[in-house]
């Protein structure tokens, strides 16, 4: 099902609880409420125009987040009018992302501004702001832990344990080479989802303690929004060209290993292009220098030639490995953890109603899309779907 109207980039699409309804915020400076009619079709019961974009909402039926500042509105029981409560001044910069925690009665948001900042929605004021080296990107809150998880355009993810008045940097999580577009919080299973510019997705074992991380490579575009399903251990990812995958998580992965580092091939001991005492002592050329994906040694590319799909590491398209690892992978090994669909538009927002098995999905196209996810959320092919 296709919602269109919107003169501009839609930024956020949310599925109403309980409701056969969207909201929906767009660059066109306009937030509406689609509720479904009688013909099946989507219509606006409210139509609000408001004085600059606005990039995101959060649900609750309030809170909606507008270019430097963050307005509270509260919508009627009847879906029918929207009136506004309250306006914060949060940011000197775009907002990127935000949440509305019911819990500590905070709101928290992120921004172009470089910062974090979390206020009161009892008295508007703010209560304490961070900032970083590069923009704040995504944000997922831990409630019960008052932890903030911040994505920034370097690369980098945050972690902060936000009290009134002060804060606490706990850690800093490196992994991506690109800026991190979409986090995603399991409070459950304490698991940190991240997706970036990079392609990828990485899972972060938070609760663990030993610095577990899994990589997933499907996409091939950047990977702007995530879910984990709880119930079916199920991880749905969406990129900015419109793929969408759908990765198992009930299943035993491994860690990618690390890139070693060395001046030679360490298969067959010619040296790389850098290693000017051993090209000369040998009177040879030096290689170029690649890395076995499945042992993460360095080699050379005539004992790298062969590529294959590794999807307990995560590697479900081909990638490259050593002759040697690829001598011990099995065709049973090869067999796919993930399955990948078509949204057919730029993929910019994703939500999910796992309960009644709805996924909305909106970008630049200015199109809003909304999924029956059923046979997904049973590990299968979902309606509507193409396989790519």
């Amino acid at each position: 099902m296709a919602i269109e109207g919107h003169s501009d980039t839609v930024n956020s699409a949310v599925l109403i609880p309980k409701e056969d309804g969207v909201i929906t915020v767009s660059e066109d400076r306009t937030i509406r409420v689609w509720l479904k009619r009688d013909s099946g079709q989507y219509w606006p019961s409210i139509y609000h125009t408001v004085s600059c974009e606005y990039g995101c909402f959060e649900s609750l039926r309030r809170r909606v987040m507008g270019t430097t500042c963050l307005n509270e509105f509260l919508i009627s029981e009847d879906f029918n009018k929207m009136s506004h409560v309250k306006t914060y001044p949060a940011h000197q910069n775009r907002v990127s992302d935000m949440v509305f925690s019911l819990e500590s009665e905070w709101v928290v948001s992120t921004g172009h501004d470089k910062s974090v900042s979390w206020m009161c929605t009892q008295s508007g004021s703010m209560l304490g702001r961070h900032y970083f080296t590069a923009w704040a990107s995504c944000l997922q809150y831990d409630h019960e832990t008052q932890h903030a998880f911040v994505g920034d355009y370097s690369g980098q993810i945050t972690l902060l344990k936000l009290e009134k008045q002060t804060y606490s940097t706990i850690t800093t999580l490196k992994g991506h080479e690109g800026s991190i577009a979409a986090l995603w919080w399991d409070p459950v299973q304490r698991l940190l989802f991240s997706g970036a510019a990079d392609h990828s997705v990485i899972m972060w074992d938070i609760g663990g303690r030993k610095g577990r991380t899994l990589l997933l490579q499907g996409h091939h575009e950047r990977v702007q929004a995530i879910r984990f399903l709880q119930l079916t251990r199920q991880l749905l990812s969406c990129s900015a060209d419109g793929g969408i995958a759908v990765w198992n998580m009930d299943t035993q992965r491994e860690e990618a290993p690390q890139w070693l580092d060395s001046d030679s091939c360490q298969k067959c001991e010619q040296p790389f292009f850098w290693n000017i005492k051993q090209m000369w002592d040998s009177k040879t050329l030096g290689l170029r220098q690649h890395h076995c994906r499945k042992c993460g040694k360095a080699v050379c590319g005539k004992c790298s030639s062969k590529r294959s799909t590794f999807p307990i590491m995560g590697f479900e398209f081909p990638v490259r490995v050593c002759d040697a690892c690829f001598d011990t992978i099995k065709e049973e090994d090869r067999t796919a953890l993930a399955t990948f669909h078509e949204g057919k538009h730029n993929i910019a927002h994703m939500d999910m109603d796992p309960s009644r098995g709805l996924m909305v999905t909106c970008g630049s196209d200015r199109i809003v899309k909304i999924w029956d996810m059923t046979q997904v959320v049973g590990c299968s092919l979902a309606t509507g779907f193409s396989p790519r």
